[in-house]
C-alpha cells in the first residue's frame, strides 16, 4: 500500500532533524485514512497497513533522515484496530505528536494509540455503527415508504456529510495533540509513563474480558467433586488461564521463529487437541 511517491529518498538530513508539515499535507494523511480505514486489514496488525499508508507521506515529510523515517513507519506497523470514524482523532492527535517531538515522542505515540482505540471504539462504535445508521436509515426509509423518491438521495447525501466530520474530528486530535506536546514538553518522559500505565491497563482489561479459556476438568474423592476452574484457577486469581496465555504468546513472539501467523496456528491446534481430550471446553454462561 505504500505507493513510489511515500518512498521517494530525500537528501538524508542528519538523525534526529524533524519538519513541520503544512496544513495541505496534514489534510492529505487525514483523507487517505478517512477513504482507505478498511483497506488491508489482516488479523495480526488488523489496521495497522492503513495507519502506515495513511502517515507515510507525512511522516516522510516530518523525517527528512531515512533512518528516522523507517523507525517512525516500523512503530505504524503495529496492532491497530478502532472504528474508523474514531481513527481520525486519534491519528490527528500521533501525527502532532511527532510534528512537535519527532522520534522522542515515539513510545507516547503508540501508548496513545493503544489506550484510546477501545475506549473511543466503544463511543464510536454506539454513534457511527448504531445511533447514525438506525436515524438516517429510518427517515430515509420512512420518506421511501410515502413513495417520496427523494428517500434514496437523502440517505447519500447525509452519508456523504460523514467526510465533514471525520475530517473535523482529524482537527480536533491534532489540535489537542499540539497542545499535550507544547504544554507538557519538560515532562514529555512522566506523559509517556502515564500513557503507557494506561496502555497496559487496557490490555490487560481486555485479556480478562474477551479471552475466554476453561477447562471442565475435575478432582474426584470419593463423594467429594472439585472444579478445577472454579474451585482452584478462580481461586487464585480470576482470569488466571487467560493471563497465562497472553503471556506465553507474549514470549513465543520475542523469539525469532514465531511469527503471529504461526502463534496462531499453534493455538488453534492446542484448542482443538484440548478439546478433544476434555481438556478445554466452554465455559457456560449461567
Amino acid at each position: 500500500m505504500i505507493t513510489m511517491n511515500d518512498q521517494v529518498k530525500h537528501e538524508n538530513a542528519p538523525r534526529g532533524t524533524v519538519k513541520p508539515l503544512s496544513k495541505r499535507e496534514r489534510k492529505a494523511a487525514f483523507r487517505r485514512w478517512t477513504f482507505f480505514a478498511g483497506v488491508s486489514w489482516n488479523y495480526e496488525t488488523q489496521q495497522a497497513p492503513a495507519v502506515a499508508y495513511s502517515m507515510a507521506r507525512a511522516l516522510r515529510k516530518i523525517y527528512p533522515n531515512d533512518d528516522d523515517y523507517i523507525e517512525a513507519m516500523d512503530n505504524h506497523f503495529n496492532y491497530f484496530n478502532i472504528t474508523p470514524q474514531m481513527g481520525n482523532l486519534v491519528l490527528g492527535a500521533t501525527l502532532a505528536m511527532e510534528e512537535n517531538d519527532g522520534l522522542k515522542a515515539k513510545d507516547a505515540v503508540q501508548n496513545l494509540k493503544v489506550s484510546l482505540m477501545g475506549p473511543l471504539s466503544g463511543v464510536g462504535d454506539s454513534i457511527f455503527l448504531v445511533l447514525w445508521p438506525t436515524i438516517i436509515g429510518g427517515i430515509a426509509g420512512y420518506m421511501a415508504l410515502q413513495g417520496n423518491s427523494a428517500a434514496a438521495l437523502f440517505w447519500i447525501l447525509v452519508s456523504a456529510a460523514l467526510y465533514f466530520v471525520k475530517m473535523g474530528l482529524s482537527k480536533i486530535g491534532y489540535d489537542s495533540g499540539t497542545k499535550l506536546i507544547t504544554s507538557m514538553s519538560e515532562r514529555l518522559n512522566i506523559f509517556t509513563d502515564a500513557v503507557s500505565a494506561m496502555g497496559i491497563m487496557v490490555v490487560g482489561t481486555i485479556i480478562a474480558t474477551v479471552v475466554k479459556i476453561y477447562t471442565p476438568l475435575k478432582f474426584v474423592s470419593g463423594k467429594v467433586t472439585l472444579s478445577v476452574q472454579t474451585g482452584v484457577l478462580d481461586k487464585i486469581m480470576p482470569a488466571l488461564l487467560p493471563a497465562a496465555m497472553a503471556v506465553l504468546v507474549y514470549w513465543l513472539l520475542g523469539k525469532k521463529w514465531w511469527t503471529p501467523t504461526k502463534v496462531i496456528i499453534l493455538l488453534v491446534i492446542v484448542s482443538l487437541i484440548g478439546a478433544y481430550f476434555n481438556i478445554l471446553g466452554v465455559a457456560s454462561t449461567k
